[in-house]
């Protein structure tokens, strides 16, 4: 019987040599590359960077895993190669990455909201039309992306890459690691407004910086609806790109017409190039009929047919932390748990409760809501500023999580509060409690305010899930 075929390597030792400026103290063949020991997969290249920890303080134990070799910058007692900073060794590995592709087509994703869920939507249609590579987890930063770069084989056909910032001049240099052909802005809000002392101009302006390494005749794929739609379409113009748009008024590359959300997901219609279009999503969140077009446009820009793009769209779930619904089994019946916990802003706070408005319930409207955080010196006001959605919501009882949701617990009726608690882990008894059958209850929350915590203690209310 033949021999299996033999995998083909990401990198050899040599190449990353080549790549880096470094040297082989012995040679390797890799199939991965990962910086986290922890997670390391067989046959990974462990680029041993300095953090918190010394990464070579456990390139050994990598070896234990399975890890083919190491980049280091002192000599190690496994295959490796010798660079003098391991840091702009993955840099470079990255740039060699995309150099030796030439014919993959490069998108890359920002915005204040929505940025991981439009990038794996994308991906998803990227997959469905051929050899593709995109962001891991939300693989965003100055290591992320030139460590996505350094994970892309050499036979891709189209990749999409999710760019993220805090401050200014951080984008520019991840735009030029990526080069992209397109690009997307999602939308612009009061997000990271601590680190702007211009506020949400300043936030635009960051976001902007996406169009620095575009490749000539690029396209940008901008929000019309955004009040910051002039200011990004004259910096994606001056930097030569085309730009698409998408919103609900005219004059837009693609038009949203309708949004009808149903039990499974929802129903999109809009006038693309137009074109008339109605296609089913499994999305609910009312921010997804924009969403939906800005991957609709991606994909155009990336050379994926309509078909092909509708299809991926018709089959993209949400994502957990960001949307994704289950029902939770009690004594008397079900409660549908909608986690969104993984990340608040103003702006995906008030589509969330729209959303969660806008569904017809059994029972009550339950929202549990932590502190969002990097909002700056008006972050108090923000918070209490979400008193008026969740009334136009009709939502029937409000936890609030965190001393920035205090503001909103006060701004609250007494008929709408439900409890309030310093912390989320102190806020997870009363929300417990107050759960009954019928309920749709939605979490959210700043990552780091931990509002998953709270959906976790949800979720594990679920009798099925007990023995």
């Amino acid at each position: 019987m033949p021999d299996a075929a033999k995998i083909v390597p990401l990198w050899t030792a040599h190449e990353i040599a080549a790549a880096t400026q470094g040297r082989v103290l012995a040679d390797f063949e890799a199939t991965g590359v990962s910086i986290d020991s922890r997670s390391i997969e067989p046959g990974d290249l462990f680029v041993a960077l300095s953090g918190a920890r010394d990464g070579h303080e456990f390139v050994v134990q990598t070896a234990d895993k399975g890890a083919a070799g190491a980049l280091v910058s002192k000599p190690v007692a496994i295959p490796a190669v010798l660079v003098e900073d391991t840091f702009r060794g993955l840099e470079r590995l990255g740039v060699a990455a995309r150099e030796r592709a030439p014919q993959a087509r490069r998108g890359a994703v920002t915005g204040s909201v929505g940025k991981t869920s439009v990038t794996r939507a994308v991906e998803a249609g990227l997959r469905r039309a051929g050899k593709a590579h995109a962001s891991v987890k939300s693989y965003n930063n100055h290591i992320g992306v030139p460590l996505t770069l350094a994970r892309m084989p050499r036979d891709t056909q189209r990749a999409v890459f999710e760019v993220g910032m805090n401050h200014a001049d951080e984008i520019t240099p991840l735009s030029d690691f990526i080069r992209p052909h397109a690009v997307a802005i999602t939308t612009v809000g009061p997000v990271h407004l601590e680190n702007f002392a211009d506020g949400e101009e300043g936030v635009a302006r960051a976001k902007a910086e996406i169009f620095a390494g575009m490749e000539p005749n690029g396209v940008a794929v901008l929000n019309a609806d955004n009040p910051w739609f002039p200011l990004l379409k004259a910096e994606a113009e001056k930097a030569g790109a085309q730009v698409w748009s998408f919103g609900a008024g005219e004059g837009v590359t693609a038009q949203l017409t309708g949004f009808a959300a149903g039990p499974n997901g929802a129903t999109i219609t809009a006038v693309v190039r137009g074109e008339t279009l109605s296609f089913p999503i499994l999305q609910t969140g009312v921010h997804w009929g924009l969403n939906s077009l800005c991957v609709l446009l991606m994909l155009e820009a990336l050379d994926v047919d309509r078909e092909t793009a509708l299809a991926a769209l018709a089959e993209f779930e949400p994502i957990e932390g960001r949307g994704a619904e289950r029902l939770v089994h009690l004594p008397g019946g079900t409660f549908t748990l909608v986690d969104e916990s993984y990340n608040a802003n103003p702006v995906s706070m008030q589509a969330a409760l729209a959303t969660l408005g806008a569904r017809k319930v059994a029972g009550r409207r339950i929202v549990v809501l932590t502190d969002m955080l990097e909002l700056g010196p008006q972050s108090a006001r923000f918070h209490g500023d979400l008193a008026a959605p969740i009334a136009a919501a009709d939502i029937d009882l409000v936890f609030c999580g965190g001393p920035l949701m205090k503001s909103l617990w006060e701004a609250l009726p007494p008929t709408r509060r439900g409890g309030y608690a310093q912390s989320a882990a102190e806020l997870v008894p009363q929300v417990v409690s107050a759960m009954r059958a019928g309920d749709v209850v939605m979490v959210k929350g700043s990552n780091g305010s931990k509002a998953g915590a709270v959906a976790a203690a949800l979720g594990a209310l679920d009798l099925q899930g007990q023995g």
